[in-house]
């Protein structure tokens, strides 16, 4: 008999495994925190430290930022790089073999024209370059532009790549992968310059290894799920991704549920859901983990939520208010110093224990922050990625 799971029922599974029901014990390791997400959006660093501090007790951003992976690798246990989508994530160091393995494994689309894009053999150049130029050393852009072509020749920095209304050198195109591959990983800013430095060495898993052991940690984390899901959470082609969960289910390592009338997967064996659904009220920061990756994406952000927290139907563009498991409204903070004002614009009326709930949610943000916050209940007049 095919199991049937319902949207509350795993909307419930889904914030409980992702701390977001009860948080993390005090004592828990934010790389621990991390994996469960299974990777957290950290682009914008802030918004990663936030992340994990909703989905713990006691951890602050300084938590977060000690964890993070220098140089000389001291006591690290988190490194941010280039993870899902090619986008900045934290990923716990000891999970690199994994995620290496599995995201170098995924197809590309060659986005760039024959006449700017790398050759197979210059991609295997300029990954050599910058983990060699890398080993030991924090450099910033500038400093690895002409590392990498000291180390491999001109070709390499002929500015030729469009980004940003500019162009920059070619090797550039391939950064991400640099990151993805672990030759590659972010160090401590100097000053306001950002810089990159080598990650922990590592033996990676097998590549077919690698991709059935995250298809298991995304469907422990967001199942039932699809394949269109998995490949629109690593932008992959759907193709690719049916076809892997095919070779799954052939081995018997993922089954088949009814998810809401429609036919989705979940890990072999993962079929406990909770009987109730979630309740209470939720405050989750640009591009969580949890926005972007738990589908269907109309479910999560039902009626005036799709069209005022989305952007196109692309999710993480604004914080987001979360109320009984779904997407309820937008926020913003605006940090002055040692204060910062938190505006919530619910899309509907809050009951008096969700307004007491959203004040307790506040004072966290203001925890992880370190700031003292204040809350205000309002239009929301900032701008996506504000």
């Amino acid at each position: 008999m095919t199991v049937r799971i319902t949207w509350d029922r795993a909307s419930a599974r889904r914030l409980g495994r992702q701390f977001l029901d009860t948080p993390a014990g005090t004592g828990t390791p934010v790389a621990d925190v991390v994996a469960a997400m299974p990777a957290a959006h950290a682009q914008v660093l802030s918004a990663a430290e936030l992340s994990v501090g909703v989905r713990t007790a006691g951890r602050t951003r300084a938590d977060v930022r000690e964890a993070l992976w220098q140089a000389d690798g001291s006591a690290a246990t988190l490194v941010r790089t280039h993870g899902p989508r090619g986008t900045v994530h934290l990923l716990p160091a000891r999970e690199l073999p994994l995620w290496s393995s599995a995201l170098t494994a995924i197809p590309g689309t060659g986005r760039f024209a024959p006449g700017i894009r790398l050759t197979d053999t210059q991609t295997t150049e300029v990954l050599a370059a910058v983990a060699d130029a890398l080993d030991g050393r924090t450099l910033t852009i500038d400093e690895l532009d002409a590392a990498v072509v000291a180390r491999t020749g001109a070709w390499a920095g002929d500015r030729v790549m469009p980004a940003f209304q500019d162009l920059w050198p070619r090797w550039r195109q391939v950064l991400h992968r640099a990151g993805q591959s672990g030759a590659l990983c972010f160090g401590p800013d100097r000053g306001r310059k950002v810089t990159y430095t080598r990650p922990p060495r590592f033996t990676p898993l097998a590549a077919a290894e690698a991709l059935r052991a995250l298809v298991h940690r995304y469907l422990r984390a967001y199942g039932p799920a699809t394949p269109p899901d998995f490949a629109k959470w690593l932008a992959a082609p759907t193709s690719w991704a049916t076809t892997l969960f095919g070779t799954c289910a052939a081995g018997g390592e993922i089954e088949e549920v009814d998810f809401a009338g429609t036919p989705a997967w979940v890990a072999a064996g993962d079929t406990a859901f909770p009987g109730e659904p979630v309740r209470g009220v939720r405050l989750l920061p640009y591009f969580d983990a949890y926005v972007i990756a738990a589908q269907p994406r109309e479910t999560l952000f039902p009626g005036a939520a799709y069209r005022r927290a989305l952007a196109g139907g692309q999710a993480g563009n604004h914080p987001v208010l979360l109320v009984d498991g779904v997407v309820a409204g937008v926020w913003h903070q605006r940090r002055r110093g040692r204060r910062t004002t938190v505006t919530v614009e619910p899309l509907g009326g809050l009951t008096p224990r969700q307004e007491r709930e959203l004040g307790e949610r506040v004072e966290r943000v203001g925890e992880v922050l370190q700031a003292r916050p204040e809350l205000v209940i309002g239009t929301v007049t900032t701008g996506p990625h504000a």
